[in-house]
Formats: C-alpha cells, sequence, structure tokens
C-alpha cells in the first residue's frame, strides 16, 4: 500500500487522514484539528508540523487550501485572511519533511480525487471531453478538466450571476440560511449550472460537496446538456486528493 497523508484546510478546522493513494481510500478515519486563532501561516503551520510529529509520520504528505495556488504561493486565501497573500507556504511545507510534499486549491484536490476514483473515473484520459466539478458548500468551489487534464485556479463560484458573485445566490450554505426548500434553491443551482454551460460546454458536471448526498432532492429541478451527477467521494474527496498530488508532482 502506498500512503500519503492529507490535510484539507477548512473554515474552522484542518481535516486530515492518511490515505491509500493506490485506491483512494482513507487509511484511518479523518480527523478534525482546530484552526489556530490567529490563524497565520505561521500557526497553520505549527499545527501541521505537530500533527506530524504526533502520528511521526515518515510518508508524502498533501494539502489543500482554500484559495489560488500558484508555483507554490498563496495568491488568495479565503476566510484566511491578508497574511497569507503572496506567501511561499509549499515552501514552509516541504521544510517539514524529507518526502515529496504538495499544495493545491482544495477544489482542485477534490476533483483530482473525483477524477482518479470517483465520478470522473471514465474521463481521466486523454480523449476524454471536459468535465467540471463543482463543490457545493460554505461557497461554490470548481475544478475543471479537458482530457484528463487539471486547468487550475478556476474559482468559479466568483463568477457574477445577477450582480452578485455566484456563490453567494446558489451555494449550499445560501439555503441554509435563507431556508430556501429544495425546489427554490434548486432553480438558484439551475441558473449557476446554465452559466457553466454557455462558458464550458463540460461533457460531465459533478456535483460535490457534503450537499451531493442529498443529490436526489434537488436534481429534478436541474436542466443540463451536460451529463450531472453526484460525487461519490463526498467529503473525503479534498484529503483524498490532497494525497494524491504528492504522487503526481
Amino acid at each position: 500500500m502506498k500512503k500519503a497523508l492529507g490535510f484539507d484546510i477548512g473554515g474552522s478546522a484542518i481535516k486530515t487522514a492518511p490515505v491509500d493513494i493506490d485506491s483512494g481510500r482513507l487509511v484511518h478515519p479523518a480527523e478534525f484539528l482546530s484552526l489556530p486563532e490567529p490563524n497565520t501561516p505561521a500557526a497553520v503551520l505549527a499545527t501541521i508540523r505537530s500533527h506530524l510529529e504526533k502520528l511521526d509520520w515518515r510518508d508524502p504528505f498533501g494539502v489543500g487550501f482554500p484559495g489560488v495556488i500558484d508555483q507554490g504561493r498563496t495568491l488568495t486565501a479565503c476566510h484566511l485572511g491578508t497574511g497569507w497573500i503572496g506567501r511561499n507556504f509549499l515552501g514552509d511545507l516541504q521544510s517539514l519533511s524529507d518526502h515529496p510534499v504538495a499544495l493545491l486549491n482544495d477544489a482542485d484536490a477534490a476533483g483530482l480525487a473525483e477524477m482518479h476514483f470517483g465520478a470522473g473515473k471514465d474521463m481521466n484520459h486523454p480523449k476524454a471531453g471536459t468535465v467540471l466539478l463543482l463543490t457545493l458548500g460554505t461557497g461554490i468551489g470548481s475544478a475543471l478538466f479537458r482530457g484528463g487534464v487539471l486547468f487550475p485556479n478556476t474559482e468559479l463560484g466568483h463568477i457574477e450571476l445577477n450582480g452578485v458573485d455566484a456563490e453567494d445566490t446558489a451555494a449550499a450554505s445560501v439555503r441554509t440560511r435563507l431556508n430556501l426548500d429544495w425546489p427554490e434553491w434548486g432553480k438558484r443551482v439551475n441558473r449557476y449550472l446554465q452559466e457553466m454551460e454557455k462558458l464550458f460546454t463540460p461533457n460531465r458536471i459533478i456535483i460535490g460537496g457534503g450537499v451531493s448526498e442529498q443529490f436526489a432532492r434537488f436534481e429534478p429541478f436541474l436542466k443540463t446538456r451536460a451529463e450531472l451527477v453526484p460525487a461519490k467521494l463526498v467529503n473525503d474527496a479534498g484529503l483524498v486528493g490532497a494525497a494524491l498530488a504528492t504522487s503526481l508532482t
């Protein structure tokens, strides 16, 4: 079994688990580490270091990050503050290990997992069409693939829809905050999906995030040309993809 440790940095916690990157399965159930306050790069790095030491981890590890990553630098950092902007966080992480380390956008990590082990597995080859993964949660994350190749950092939740960021009208958190029923929210999601189709003409759209477990409740209100399917790895996708990325860099 080839193992890597996955970390998924969220708005209030860091989710982590060892992953069998040959099968995409978690070796042990995920743990939740408290996000430090303030959540500076140094504090988050210290939390990751402490967990590596606790496990006596001697294998690769990867980190999914809620923002744009370019050449190891965090160019945006949703909910984490301006202290992250331009930080060479990959370099920080590499200082913790002599083994391969990966850093990538959290939605891109989820997309890699679904493409290799989940709802996009059969599209992970050069002759495949376009696959768009959308994670509907607190916001909307996105991962775009063509022929199995990732186009990183798409951040399509921030496309303007009805005069606002799309995630401010169609994220799963909006349904909860506004107490929308499934038909009402489904119509909002459908409007967003139609915009995605207009811009990218995907062959398959994968709906991820925890709400994908309720896919049957809002799927009747979604009308797309593309094949529309729920994610298979659900909330473990980010962990699995972060771990998998260590073998792809």
